[in-house]
C-alpha cells in the first residue's frame, strides 16, 4: 500500500543519507504491523457484511452504517501509531487537541505572511524526507521580548544543544533536515517580515537568497482562525512535530526545549562533524 511504501521510504532515504542509523528500518514492522492487523480485520468484517448484503436483497442499512464509519479507515486517515521513539506521549496533547499524536496531520486554511496569499497550511509543506517543526506562538506578539516563540526560535537558531543545529551538516541549508515554520497569532498586516525571528527567514542555497515563506497568519478573512480549529492553546502556544511521511509525532509547550532536543537524538545522527 501507499502508507506501507511512505512508511519505509522515508526511513530509507534518512540511513541512506546518513542522517540516521539502520536500527531505524526497525521501526517499520512495528509501525505498519499493527495496521495490517487492522486491515485485515477489516476485511474480514467486510466481506462478511457483503455476503449478509447479497442474501437480504434491499436491505442496506448496516451495509451503509459500516461504511460510513470506517470512511476514514477506508481513505488511509484513521492509521494511528502508538507512542515510541518515533511518536510521543500524549503528555502536552492539550495543547493541540486537534493535532492528534500519532494521526495524520490534519491541515487548516492560514495566510502566508510574505504574500498575503491564502492557502492550506498542509499543502505549504512537500513529501520530501524532511521533518516539520511548526510553531504555534504563544499570546505574546512574536517581536516582543516576552515572546515565547521569539526565544524558542533563538534557541533553535543558535543553541549547541538545539536539534537543528545538531542534526544539520556544515554546508547543508538550515532546513536541510528539520523544516522550522512559524504559525502566529495576529493577522498578515500586524507584523512586519523583518520583524520575524531570523531561523523563520533563513538564508537557503548557492547564493544565501532568505526564505521568505515560513510564517503564516489565520485567515480572518474568511472566518478561518487554525488555532480555535485545531484548538491550540492561545496562551501557551506549542510546538507540533510532523514526520516525514505527515503523521503528527509529537506536541510540546515553546519552552520544553530539552524535550524537543531529545526527541530528535532518539533517531537522528549528530551531524555538525559532516560535510
Amino acid at each position: 500500500s501507499m502508507g506501507d511504501s511512505f512508511n519505509l521510504g522515508w526511513k530509507l532515504a534518512a540511513v541512506i543519507q546518513g542522517r540516521s542509523n539502520p536500527d531505524l528500518l526497525r521501526s517499520y514492522s512495528g509501525e505498519r504491523a499493527a495496521v495490517a492487523h487492522q486491515l485485515i480485520a477489516f476485511d474480514q468484517e467486510w466481506t462478511k457484511i457483503l455476503a449478509e448484503q447479497s442474501r437480504e436483497v434491499g436491505n442496506t442499512p448496516k451495509f451503509q452504517k459500516y461504511f460510513v464509519e470506517h470512511g476514514r479507515y477506508t481513505a488511509g486517515l484513521s492509521v494511528r501509531y502508538s507512542q515510541s521513539s518515533l511518536t510521543g506521549a500524549a503528555t502536552w496533547q492539550n495543547l493541540a487537541t486537534g493535532f492528534d499524536i500519532g494521526m495524520r496531520f490534519h491541515s487548516a486554511p492560514v495566510v502566508r505572511l510574505a504574500d498575503a496569499k491564502p492557502m492550506q497550511l498542509g499543502h505549504s509543506i512537500r513529501a520530501d524526507g524532511r521533518w516539520r517543526l511548526f510553531l504555534f506562538a504563544d499570546g505574546n506578539h512574536p517581536s516582543s521580548d516576552d515572546s515565547r516563540l521569539k526565544h524558542l526560535c533563538d534557541f533553535l537558531e543558535a543553541d549547541p544543544s538545539s536539534p537543528v543545529m545538531a542534526h544539520t551538516a556544515a554546508g547543508e541549508d538550515h532546513d536541510a533536515v528539520i523544516d522550522v515554520r512559524g504559525v502566529l497569532q495576529c493577522g498578515f498586516r500586524d507584523i512586519n517580515l523583518g520583524d520575524l525571528p531570523a531561523i523563520l527567514r533563513p538564508p537557503k542555497g548557492r547564493f544565501g537568497l532568505i526564505d521568505q515563506e515560513k510564517a503564516f497568519c489565520p485567515d480572518f478573512k474568511n472566518a478561518a482562525d487554525i488555532f480555535d480549529m485545531r484548538g491550540i492553546d492561545r496562551k501557551e502556544g506549542c510546538m507540533v512535530i510532523v514526520r516525514p511521511d505527515q503523521y503528527v509525532a509529537h506536541v510540546l509547550p515553546l519552552d520544553e526545549t530539552a524535550e524537543l532536543s531529545a526527541f530528535f537524538r532518539g533517531f537522528l545522527l549528530d551531524r555538525r562533524s559532516a560535510g
